[in-house]
């Protein structure tokens, strides 16, 4: 099993990442949290337990039920349950469950206790550390929230052996961008020497995979925590391109499907912008496809104006103005803006472009 890992952050606050080996050792170690807490689950989350907890909240499943109306059905739960600050709020889920919690805990009494239960490859790689939780609105994806670490995060591998493997194909897309994000190549040897195992999702592999990864992000989040030096955007590689896709496509497109796209194209665009050399496109593209990734797909040229528009909701948007995160190399990220013709390049099918 993986060594636990602790992410430091604003203040000194620290996030404590447990790796537990079993369901049972799961179970075991959620018991230690008591009584005054409330469970926050979707209906996919939920059918894990045989006897829900008592102080419970089931929350449709899907992105777009990551809305303010559910932010108040927890709100509404952790009063009716009679909770104070001095309570707890498990997040018990996926990326949406755990976003959506971690919301709720920050603004419930100006701030209560939280504990994430990430149970799917993706929430587990992307959304359990660093602090961020948000909603999405207007059509833009994560617009409105904040910063508000959990005080534990508790990962069992065993979690994801009965994943879909749509699911977890979407959380395999942030893992291979992590391994771009590193001036080390242990995460992305990893993934190369270990494709039949990570695939039949080994559980030995599960666990080292998911720690290399983890101490990736863990070493921009601990340096930028709240995003105000723009290390910490690095960790955006491909999600310009990949939160655009996703609202043109109505979220039908997973994110980490997304995301997997969205890095071959800001590798490419990179190419192109003079920044990003060709052995490292390869490199990214050679993975990518190596894992059966959908790299040439491209975005119907009268499309283009809502892809554009999207790409302009983009968090990234400074002063009206949007910066991709490209690679000069290895874990060597950099903001830069780029012309709209020269993405439009890159995404729109070659034969339509004029």
């Amino acid at each position: 099993m993986a060594a636990d890992i602790d992410v430091t952050l604003q203040g000194g606050r620290t996030t404590h990442v447990l790796f537990v080996d079993t369901i049972r050792e799961l179970s075991s170690r959620l018991s230690d949290y008591g009584q005054r807490v409330l469970w926050v689950f979707d209906v996919n989350s939920a059918r894990l337990f045989t006897s829900l907890p008592e102080n419970n909240v089931i929350l449709p499943s899907g992105e777009k039920f990551k809305s303010w109306s559910s932010i108040e059905k927890i709100l509404s739960a952790a009063l009716d349950a009679h909770l104070g600050r001095d309570s707890l709020f498990i997040g018990f889920g996926g990326g949406v469950v755990c976003d959506m919690t971690a919301f709720a805990a920050s603004v419930f009494m100006r701030g209560c206790g939280l504990v994430l239960v990430p149970t799917t490859l993706l929430c587990m790689v992307d959304a359990s550390i660093g602090g961020k939780s948000a909603i999405d609105f207007h059509g833009g994806k994560n617009l409105v929230g904040t910063f508000y670490p959990a005080r534990d995060v508790l990962i069992s591998p065993s979690c994801l052996r009965t994943l879909p493997e749509s699911e977890y194909m979407s959380g395999l897309g942030e893992v291979i961008k992590h391994a771009f994000l590193s001036s080390a190549h242990d995460l992305y040897d990893f993934l190369v020497d270990n494709r039949k195992d990570v695939l039949s999702r080994d559980r030995q592999a599960l666990s080292t995979m998911l720690s290399l990864s983890l101490q990736v992000k863990a070493s921009y989040i601990e340096r930028d925590p709240e995003e105000r030096k723009g290390i910490r955007q690095a960790l955006n590689l491909g999600h310009t391109f990949a939160h655009a896709l996703e609202s043109i496509e109505d979220f039908r497109v997973k994110h980490g499907t997304a995301v997997a796209w969205g890095l071959s194209r800001a590798m490419h665009c990179g190419q192109d912008a003079g920044v990003t050399d060709s052995a490292l496109v390869e490199a990214a593209d050679s993975l990518l496809t190596m894992y059966g990734y959908d790299i040439a797909r491209r975005i119907e040229r009268g499309r283009w104006l809502d892809f554009q528009s999207a790409v302009a909701k983009d968090k990234k948007n400074i002063s009206g103005r949007v910066r991709f995160v490209l690679l000069e190399d290895w874990g060597r990220p950099v903001l830069k803006d780029l012309p709209a013709q020269l993405v439009q390049r890159n995404v729109i099918a070659p034969a339509t472009v004029r």
